[in-house]
């Protein structure tokens, strides 16, 4: 499912790019640890990120301060988009929830590479319409789909970005993700793990049956990963 990186980088769009693209961005690309609640991008935006490992959530807070998830980002993109559109803002904020790794690298050297005809522009350019497709149908299913099965979507696209069987993810965060209450997300948590597809301990989600987590998600979660299974974006 997964290809295995080039360059040695586990960043999808990094791993992509051929050599004489790497080694013009790689002087610029500085390590950095990404602590949980860590805020990446909150309207203007001078860096952008290449998450190694970890996962940042897009969320938008409306005047009430309530809040909903409109897309995650993994290893498989780059956290910057406005960047590259040449907007240098935009809605929401992208935080860490999920900590892990990554580069950072200036919004002005991004955009000069990006405007450069190459493969970080195409490959940059086919995560754009993944996450279009992401953000589209994840509005739809916090619409019209219930807590259990957006839990199950929200946990199966992070297990597939953090390649790892444990995610940790508190209750709080999720509800802050799937615009729901706690006590809501406690419960589905619940059905989920008392039906043996997950266990919940100490702010760490295990996955343990991903089979079953996938029937009882909804269909968005299928249609997103397909697109970007044919995007070659994991």
């Amino acid at each position: 499912m997964n290809p295995r990186p080039r360059q040695g980088y586990r960043n999808r769009v990094l791993a992509a790019l051929p050599k004489a693209e790497i080694n013009r961005l790689k002087p610029h690309l500085s390590p950095v640890v990404l602590e949980q609640e860590q805020t990446l991008l909150d309207g203007q935006a001078p860096y952008a990120y290449f998450l190694e490992d970890g996962i940042a959530s897009v969320v938008v807070t409306l005047k009430n301060g309530d809040t909903v998830e409109v897309g995650i980002i993994g290893i498989d993109g780059v956290v910057g988009l406005p960047i590259l559109l040449g907007t240098e803002n935009g809605p929401g904020r992208t935080f860490i929830q999920i900590a892990g790794s990554g580069y950072r690298v200036e919004a002005s050297v991004l955009k000069e590479a990006f405007e450069r005809p190459g493969e970080l522009r195409r490959h940059v350019l086919r995560y754009m319409q993944g996450f279009l497709v992401q953000s589209a149908q994840t509005a739809a299913c916090n619409r019209l789909h219930n807590i259990e099965q957006r839990l199950a979507r929200r946990l199966l696209s992070c297990h597939d970005r953090v390649e790892s069987d444990q995610l940790r993810l508190t209750h709080d965060f999720l509800g802050q993700t799937l615009g729901a209450p706690r006590t809501t997300v406690t419960l589905a948590a619940g059905l989920l793990q008392r039906a043996g597809m997950i266990d919940y301990s100490r702010g760490v989600v295990t996955v343990k049956n991903r089979a079953e987590l996938e029937q009882a998600s909804c269909e968005c979660y299928g249609i997103v990963r397909d697109e970007f299974l044919r995007l070659s974006l994991l």
